[in-house]
C-alpha cells in the first residue's frame, strides 16, 4: 500500500501531532523522517496529554510500529527521557525502531549552538538550542556521528578524537569556553547510552521496504514546516532540514512512486517562533486573544509565538512545493470570539500586487499583506462532530480559504481532544 506523508505548511506547530494520531488509527507504521528534540507534537488522549519531541506520534497505539528515521538527529538522552515518560504513563515503547544512519546529537553540537545564538546578539537566528543545526553542519560536513557508531567502539571513539579536537579548538579560540573531555563523553555515549540503544537499532531502509512489499500502510511524519525548510523557507530564519514532502524520501528510503498521498497542517491563523519576516503578524489584544485561546507557547521551550491572520498566499506556495492533495486545518475554534476574521490574499509593495511568496527575503521583509475580511461566527465549534454542526459562516471561511490556496480542505479541527475534528469531504 502506498505512503501518506504529512507535514506542516506554515511555520510549524500547526498540530501535525494530532493529525498524526488520528490517521495512526488506520496505519501500521509511523515514520518521522527529519528534525529532532526541537520539534513538539502535542497530544491529547482521553483528557491526558502527551508532549513528545523525538518518538513519532503514533507510538499511542498499540498496534503501531514507530520509526525514527535515517534524515533525524537524535540526542540520546532526551530519547530515553520521553520512553521513560512513555513507559510510566503505560505506553509500550518496545515496539520502537531507530534508523542505524540517523545522527547522533553530540553535547559539542549543544554547546555550540547556544554559545553561537549568545554571539550573533541581534542578529540571533531564534534556534531553540537543541544542537540541531550543528549536529546537520557535521552531517554534511561528513564529520557527523551516526546511531550505528554506538555499536561501534573502535569507530565511535576514532569519530569522536577527531570531532573533539576541532570543536574544542573552536570554543576555546572564538567562544572562550572550557574544552569538553572526551574521555568522559565517550565513556556516556558507549556505557550508558549504546546498551539502552541497541535494541531499538533497526536497517528502517529495509524495513519499510520489506513492509511496503507486504502492503503494510505507512504515515511518514514531518517535523517543524513547509517554511521552515532549509531550501524553500525564510531563510535564514529556517531548521537545518527538510519538512517538506521531498524531505520524506531523503530521511526515509521510500521513493517518491510509493507516496500517493500528501496532507498539509494548516492552522486557521499563522503563528511563529523567532525571528524572521512574518507579513501577516499582529499586536494587541488581537495577538494576545490568538495567543491565549490558542496556548501558543512552545512544547518544548516555553517561548510565546508570535501570531497572525491566515496567510493565503504562503499557501499556495505549500501546495505547490509539496504537491498537497489535500489541506486539514487545525485550531478552527480558537476563532469563535472573533466578530471578523481577516485572510491574506496577496502582498503589497510599491503599488505593485503580489499574488506569490517572492523568492527576495528583502521583499518579503516589505510587503504589506492585502486582506479579505469575513464575518466571524460568535458561536463555540467545539462540540461540532460533522459539516453540519459548524456554523454557516465557519463553513463560508474554511470554503474561502480552499478557494484561495487551491486546495481541497478535507478536515478541521475544533479542539485539541483526539476526536475533536470534523471531516468535511474526502
Amino acid at each position: 500500500m502506498p505512503v501518506t506523508v504529512v507535514l506542516g505548511t506554515q511555520w510549524g506547530d500547526e498540530g501535525k501531532g494530532k493529525l498524526t494520531d488520528l490517521l495512526a488509527a488506520d496505519m501500521e507504521i509511523v515514520v518521522r523522517y527529519q528534525g529532532g528534540h526541537n520539534a513538539g507534537h502535542t497530544l491529547v488522549v482521553d483528557g491526558e496529554t502527551f508532549a513528545l519531541q523525538l518518538v513519532p506520534s503514533g507510538i499511542l497505539y498499540p498496534h503501531i510500529t514507530p520509526v525514527i528515521g535515517n534524515g533525524v538527529v537524535v540526542e540520546p538522552a532526551t530519547l530515553f527521557e520521553e520512553l521513560a515518560m512513555l513507559g510510566e504513563r503505560g505506553v509500550d515503547t518496545s515496539r520502537l525502531k531507530v534508523s542505524g544512519n540517523a545522527h547522533l546529537i553530540m553535547p559539542y553540537h549543544l554547546e555550540l549552538d547556544r554559545v553561537t545564538e549568545r554571539y550573533l546578539g541581534k542578529s540571533a537566528l531564534g534556534t531553540t538550542k537543541r544542537g540541531i543545526g550543528p549536529a546537520y553542519a557535521d552531517k554534511a560536513a561528513r564529520v557527523g556521528i551516526r546511531v550505528q557508531d554506538l555499536l561501534d567502539p573502535k569507530i565511535f571513539r576514532a569519530k569522536l578524537e577527531v570531532a573533539i579536537k576541532e570543536k574544542n579548538a573552536v570554543l576555546a579560540k572564538v567562544y572562550n569556553r572550557l574544552p569538553l573531555d572526551a574521555g568522559e563523553i565517550a565513556h556516556r555515549y558507549l556505557d550508558e547510552y549504546a546498551p539502552k540503544m541497541k535494541p531499538f537499532i533497526e536497517d528502517t531502509v529495509t524495513f519499510l521496504h520489506q513492509a511496503l512489499a507486504a502492503g503494510t500502510p505507512i504515515l511518514a511524519e514531518g517535523a517543524q514546516a513547509t517554511f521552515l525548510d532549509l531550501d524553500h523557507g525564510t531563510y535564514p530564519y529556517v531548521t537545518s532540514s527538510n519538512p517538506t514532502a521531498g524531505g520524506a524520501c531523503v530521511g526515509t528510503g521510500i521513493g517518491p512512486r510509493d507516496i500517493d498521498r500528501v496532507i498539509g497542517i494548516a492552522k486557521a491563523y499563522v503563528t511563529r517562533v523567532g525571528a524572521g519576516p512574518f507579513p501577516t503578524e499582529v499586536d494587541g489584544d488581537t495577538a494576545d486573544m490568538l495567543v491565549e485561546r490558542g496556548r501558543e507557547y512552545g512544547t518544548n521551550t516555553g517561548r510565546r509565538r508570535r501570531p497572525g491572520w491566515f496567510d493565503a498566499v504562503m499557501l499556495r506556495q505549500a501546495v505547490r512545493v509539496n504537491s498537497l492533495s489535500e489541506v486539514a486545518l487545525t485550531k478552527l475554534d480558537v476563532l469563535d470570539e472573533c466578530e471578523t476574521v481577516r485572510v491574506c490574499v496577496g502582498y503589497r509593495l510599491d503599488g505593485e500586487v503580489i499574488d506569490h511568496v517572492p523568492y527576495h527575503q528583502s521583499v518579503l521583509h516589505k510587503v504589506e499583506p492585502i486582506y479579505e475580511e469575513l464575518p466571524g461566527w460568535n458561536e463555540d465549534i467545539s462540540a461540532a462532530t460533522g459539516a453540519d454542526g459548524l456554523p454557516s459562516k465557519a463553513r463560508d471561511y474554511v470554503e474561502f480559504l480552499g478557494e484561495q490556496i487551491g486546495a481541497p480542505v478535507n478536515l478541521v479541527g475544533v479542539g485539541p481532544g483526539r476526536e475533536q475534528y470534523v471531516h468535511l469531504k474526502g
